[in-house]
């Protein structure tokens, strides 16, 4: 079985900034939205050193992804999968070629535990289960 053309990357990372959304002229006609945010991305853990990486997604409008931006801001946790390519760049501190990783989504996976500073979520948890009656089944 041949893997040719096989291009599908999944990662996991905080989102570095609210999603930024465009309008776009598609070069065939009409126009589309399409939403840029990058995240952070946790080296091996094995690793000494305890840094990251960013990564800048693009979710295209008619992608599965795009349903989830609406609850997507900075600092969520999230897991997305896709097409990922090199993005080289000239470096503005010393003109050197840099590559940086782009990741077409997908589809995204939002992080469903709740956040330690919302007490609404940590209240709602802490409740003691109770016995339900026969007619509330």
């Amino acid at each position: 079985m041949s893997s040719r053309g096989l291009n599908l990357c999944t990662l996991a990372g905080n989102v570095a900034a609210d999603p930024q959304v465009r309008h776009i002229e598609r070069k065939t006609g009409g126009s589309t939205q399409v939403a840029n945010l990058t995240i952070y991305v946790d080296r091996i853990p094995s690793r000494k050193e305890s840094d990251s990486f960013t990564v800048d997604i693009t979710v295209w409008e008619d992608s599965p992804a795009w349903r989830k931006l609406t609850h997507i801001k900075k600092g969520s946790l999230i897991i997305t999968s896709g097409a990922i390519d090199a993005s080289p760049y000239l470096s503005k501190a010393d003109s050197q070629p840099r590559a940086g990783l782009q990741l077409k989504a997908n589809d995204i996976f939002l992080d469903s535990s709740p956040r330690a500073e919302d007490p609404d979520a940590t209240a709602s948890q802490a409740q003691a289960p109770r016995e339900l009656a026969t007619a509330e089944f």
